[in-house]
């Protein structure tokens, strides 16, 4: 495929005759485009299919780029698609009719109120381990944070006094997030009882840390979250995320403004934050069709 991509960029520069800015973007778009099909082990342009451009392009959504980016790099593809097509590389032209992306991505899936309280109750706070787990998980409902956030947390960024957490999400960029009093408690708990038992003679300022006194790795609350998950007996497939989707949706159901939650859950599009209405208008049909005299 990469072969393929020179001779298209040596296409556009002699027979086209584009600029080198636009052939050097088309390369960049380009480049990303191949490296992820050999992420998947695609490497034939015959055996792509349209159902994989279009992973690859809410790949591109899921990583922050703006709607303008990701159509950018479906142009791009259709390009080359055009170019492979009219060389006899391939046969057909599996992205010849599709549009850029209104992406259409799959609801995220979130607990309910009652599997929530389920999930926070289940550590045990007479252990050490259960005091600093309850603690993250309580922070991670009452913020909607990123589990990479979460990891890269430094104790500085905490004010329990005043009920915010200073949060630095992608790109760098800061929010203030509050938290509310369970999880200001869990956390001051931690704190005073758990951390400065785990810190010893370290000097590591992240917020939560292993038996080695080392921040705790995103591998390590996932499974923290599945085990709790299992030990609630809560059927879901629960993963770090789940915990903020249900944050965002919560917040949703009792009145909170789509603006608010898009500013504390750090999206820079509020077409991100959107996702979440779909969920709330999912559920209003199923109680519509449940109980309303003419379904």
């Amino acid at each position: 495929m990469k072969e393929l991509l020179e001779e298209f960029i040596n296409y556009l520069s002699v027979e086209r005759g584009l600029s080198k800015n636009t052939i050097s973007s088309y390369r960049t778009d380009l480049i990303s485009f191949l490296n992820y099909l050999d992420s998947k082990g695609l490497d034939n342009a015959e055996k792509i299919k349209r159902d994989n451009i279009t992973s690859y392009l809410l790949h591109l959504k899921d990583k922050g780029l703006s709607g303008n980016s990701v159509s950018r790099a479906l142009v791009a593809i259709k390009m080359f698609y055009r170019f492979l097509l009219q060389e006899h590389f391939i046969k057909d032209n599996v992205v010849g009719v599709l549009e850029s992306p209104k992406l259409i991505r799959p609801l995220p899936n979130v607990l309910n109120l009652p599997e929530v309280e389920k999930l926070l109750a289940a550590p045990d706070i007479r252990d050490w381990i259960g005091v600093r787990d309850k603690a993250a998980l309580e922070l991670m409902y009452a913020t909607g944070m990123r589990v990479s956030e979460m990891v890269d947390l430094p104790t500085s960024t905490i004010n329990l006094e005043m009920g915010f957490i200073k949060c630095k999400g992608k790109g760098d960029k800061e929010r203030m997030v509050p938290i509310g009093t369970q999880a200001k408690n869990s956390i001051s708990r931690y704190l005073e009882k758990v951390r400065p038992t785990l810190l010893k003679n370290n000097t590591d300022n992240h917020l939560f840390l292993s038996r080695l006194g080392k921040k705790v790795s995103r591998q390590s609350f996932w499974k923290m979250i599945k085990k709790y998950a299992k030990k609630a007996r809560i059927k879901k497939e629960i993963t770090p995320h789940t915990l903020r989707h249900s944050f965002a949706t919560h917040l949703l159901e009792h009145g909170a403004d789509l603006r608010v939650v898009q500013e504390m859950l750090g999206h820079s599009d509020i077409a991100t934050t959107q996702i979440y209405t779909h969920i709330n208008k999912e559920r209003l049909k199923s109680i519509h069709k449940q109980f309303h005299p003419r379904p």
